[in-house]
Parts: C-alpha cells; sequence; structure tokens
C-alpha cells in the first residue's frame, strides 16, 4: 500500500484502469462464451427435438407392418459411427424389439439414468451419455404409448464434439478479439490519463520556473479543479515576498536607528582624550561590527527564505576578476566558472561571500589566485550543490588556526587590514542557505578555501 501511494499519480490511474480493463473483459469473456455454449447446446437439443418428434410421428401413424416405422431419410444416420443416431425400443414384448439407425452399426443407445436425465417438453428427456467408442453423446428420449402398436422407447443422440468445437473457435475468437481490444482500451487509457494530467505538468513547470527565478507567479489558464490550487500558490508566492520585504525594511530601519546614536557615541568619545573616552571609542566600535555583522545576518536569513531568488555566479565572478584586479594588480586572479551554473539564492549574498573569500586570498597571496566552480553531483536529495574553491600561494594556515579564523570576529594576524568578521560572515551565510566553509591547504601552497552553496538544477 505504501509502494502504490509513493507512485505517480499517473501511474496509479494507469495500473487501476488497465486492471478493471482486464477483469472486466476476462468476466464477459467468461459469460459470453458460457451464453454461446448454452446457446449451441439449446440449437442442438432442437434439432434432435425435431428429428424425436419425426420419429413418434411415424411410429404414431399407422402401419401395416410396425418394424418399418421411424425411418428417417437423413444421410448422417446412415454412415457408420456418424454421430448421429437413433433407436426404437419396442418395450411391452419380450424380448424388447430394437430397431436402430444404420449409423449405429452393431452398437446400442443406454437409456438416460434418473440422476442425469434433464425434463423437457412432451414428456420427454434429455441428458448426456457415452456412446460407441465412449465418445461424448448429446441424447433426447422419450416413452410413448401407440395403443395396439405397443409402448415404444423412442431415442436420439447426437456427438457434443461439434458443439465443443464450435465453442473452442468461439473462445479463440473472442480471446483475440477481447485482446486486441484491451489493448486499445489501454492505449487509450494512458493517453486519457497524459492529456488529463497535462495541467498538472504545466503547473509543475510553471512552480520550477518560479523557484528559478525565471517568472513571477503561476500564470496560464487551468483547469477549474486546478485552478483554485494555481491561485492559491500565486497568493503564497506573494505572501512571501511581503514577508521577506517587510523583514528588509524592519532591518534596514534597525540598522539606520542605531547607527546614529552610535555615530554621537564615537563623536563624543573622539572629542576626548581620556582614557575613558578611548574606552568607550573602541566599544563603539566593536558595536558597530556586531551591529553590521548581526544586521548582515538578519538579511541573509531572510533571503534566503525567499522564492525564485536566483544568481549568476559566472557573472558575478568575471565582475569581482575585474574590480580585486584593480585593486591588487600585482595579483595574478584567474577564475574559472561553468555559463550554466546559478546560485540559489539572492545575488548580493553571494557577492558578499565571495567577495570576502577572493579579497582575503587576494591579501595574503604572494602573487597567484585560482578561483573555480563546479557543480557537485547529486547526493539522491531535492537539493543540488556547486563547489566554489579559491586558492592563493600565501603563508596559509596551521591547522589548529582554521577553526579559530572561522569564529565570529577572531582574528589571526593583525598585519592586514580588516575587522575580522569577513569569514564569520561568510560562515552565517553559507549556513543560512544550507551550505558551509571549510578550510584546508592549497595546492599552490597557501590556503584553499571551499564555499559550498546550493543551486538550481540544469536541465
Amino acid at each position: 500500500m505504501r509502494r502504490l501511494a509513493a507512485t505517480s499519480i499517473a501511474t496509479r490511474l494507469f495500473v487501476s484502469s488497465a486492471a478493471a480493463c482486464v477483469v472486466i473483459l476476462t468476466v464477459a469473456g467468461l459469460v459470453l462464451t458460457a451464453l454461446y455454449r448454452d446457446t449451441a447446446e439449446a440449437a442442438l437439443d432442437e434439432q434432435l427435438g425435431v428429428y424425436l418428434r419425426a420419429l413418434v410421428a411415424d411410429i404414431a401413424s399407422p402401419h401395416d407392418d410396425t418394424s418399418d416405422a421411424g425411418q428417417l431419410a437423413e444421410p448422417q444416420f446412415e454412415l457408420p459411427l456418424s454421430g448421429w443416431y437413433w433407436q426404437i425400443t419396442r418395450l411391452d414384448v419380450s424380448p424388447t424389439d430394437i430397431r436402430a439407425s444404420r449409423s449405429l452399426f452393431a452398437s446400442r443407445l443406454q437409456r438416460l439414468p434418473d440422476s442425469a436425465a434433464e425434463p423437457g417438453q412432451e414428456g420427454r428427456r434429455r441428458g448426456n451419455i457415452a456412446g460407441p467408442d465412449n465418445k461424448p453423446l448429446r441424447m433426447l428420449e422419450r416413452v410413448i404409448n401407440a395403443g395396439d402398436q405397443g409402448h415404444f422407447l423412442v431415442q436420439v443422440a447426437a456427438t457434443t464434439l461439434t458443439v465443443d468445437g464450435q465453442v473452442a473457435q468461439f473462445e479463440i475468437d473472442i480471446g483475440v478479439t477481447f485482446f486486441l481490444l484491451a489493448l486499445l482500451l489501454v492505449a487509450a487509457m494512458a493517453f486519457q490519463v497524459r492529456y488529463g494530467l497535462r495541467p498538472l505538468r504545466q503547473l509543475r513547470r510553471d512552480v520550477v520556473a518560479v523557484r528559478r527565478g525565471q517568472a513571477e507567479g503561476v500564470a496560464g489558464e487551468f483547469p477549474q479543479e486546478i485552478a483554485p490550487l494555481a491561485e492559491e500558490l500565486n497568493l503564497l508566492i506573494g505572501a512571501n515576498r511581503e514577508i521577506v520585504e517587510r523583514a528588509r525594511i524592519q532591518v534596514g530601519n534597525l540598522a539606520h536607528a542605531l547607527k546614529t546614536p552610535l555615530s554621537v557615541i564615537v563623536n563624543e568619545a573622539d572629542s576626548e582624550q581620556t582614557p575613558l573616552a578611548r574606552k568607550v571609542a573602541e566599544q563603539a566600535e566593536v558595536m558597530r561590527d556586531q551591529l553590521k555583522f548581526y544586521l548582515d545576518r538578519a538579511r541573509a536569513a531572510t533571503r534566503a527564505g525567499a522564492i525564485g531568488a536566483a544568481a549568476d555566479p559566472a557573472q558575478a565572478l568575471a565582475s569581482m576578476a575585474r574590480a580585486f584586479g584593480k585593486i591588487y594588480p600585482a595579483i595574478d586572479l584567474a577564475v574559472d566558472c561553468p555559463e550554466d551554473l546559478r546560485f540559489r539564492g539572492e545575488k548580493q549574498d553571494f557577492d558578499d561571500m565571495a567577495g570576502n573569500l577572493i579579497d582575503n586570498a587576494c591579501k595574503w597571496a604572494k602573487s597567484e589566485v585560482r578561483v573555480v566552480a563546479e557543480a557537485l553531483p547529486s547526493s539522491g536529495s531535492d537539493r543540488v550543490f556547486f563547489e566554489l574553491s579559491i586558492d592563493d600561494d600565501g603563508p596559509g594556515l596551521a591547522a589548529d588556526q582554521r577553526d579559530e579564523a572561522l569564529r565570529r570576529g577572531r582574528r589571526i594576524d593583525e598585519s592586514k587590514p580588516g575587522s575580522g568578521l569577513g569569514l564569520s560572515i561568510v560562515v552565517d551565510l553559507a549556513g543560512a542557505y544550507g551550505g558551509k566553509l571549510n578550510l584546508s591547504d592549497s595546492p599552490l601552497g597557501g590556503l584553499r578555501a571551499v564555499l559550498v552553496l546550493p543551486a538550481l538544477p540544469q536541465d
């Protein structure tokens, strides 16, 4: 049951409809075969009844010699063991007088046992017996009183092999017919399922386009069963954008609200040269750095939850390479990024993360920085990721210093400018998107920073 529930709607509809079709056609075939057999046996009984009435009428007619009564001028009764037989037995004499068709040859027909006989019209009985050579026969018999001519048992029988052959041929014909009909019905159901579920596939493509940032919402005409779902999705997407925008506004308002008091505190502290003023100025700068850090983190968390955000890493890295090439002209900065790679998030956040890492590599590099982006193989989950590697030929970091460098606000070397929040901001931004940042030794001899971020699935 769980396995069936996990399959697609199209598969469930097709399998259930095909199974129902097979069951219905099988039952219909069995019923039609049974009806055909009954019809064929009824036709045989009717033909035997005609011969039986002819024999009875011939016996009941006055004859000079009763031994001549009861003759059927039909060729099938003249051929030995043809499968068509008649027999007349006089019951009121001893020994009994038996006359039979030439087709019986030296054989005799047995009477129907009471347990196997079925009552019929005009006082006759019918049933199945074993005839000559033990071949199955369908027989009708009737006892008549011919008055002075005597009492007679009149029997007419015919082989059932003809009926069995007709029924077998009918079964083959109806089997082939129903098999072809089943194929046509299955093909029709496959087309019906595919055509009927086409709006769902269109809805899925529209949602994928929204998720990839290629569309603002779900558009197009949908059937009345799916149109409410498309409308609710558009409302959900709109509500998500409103929440994100509201959060951005609130974070911006908070930044502006705190920036002025901090500036006043710093200015007042700078106007004094006392130890207290210097301490206040120092802590105000720490507060400003922390405020910027948490505001950036809040913005990242808000943007990471937005629907439809996407960025082009190749274009962003190319712009950074030109900018950092002017800032660090002595550094050979090379970028390698596939054109079809897409970051599943806000462009500003990618610029912040990649910019921090490239700026850090250029600060410490001697002469060379290599930036390589590549898609990672799928891990079987719904999400896919790509890897951004930044290598430099600088002094690098010892293994015990790498964790320290990733901690918020910790600086390993004070000789380079900065607040010490760069790498920790990258860690938090990557974490907000479900990614991560790792530091290791670079093949160039310095530090390698590996940033793993979510990517949009490639078609």
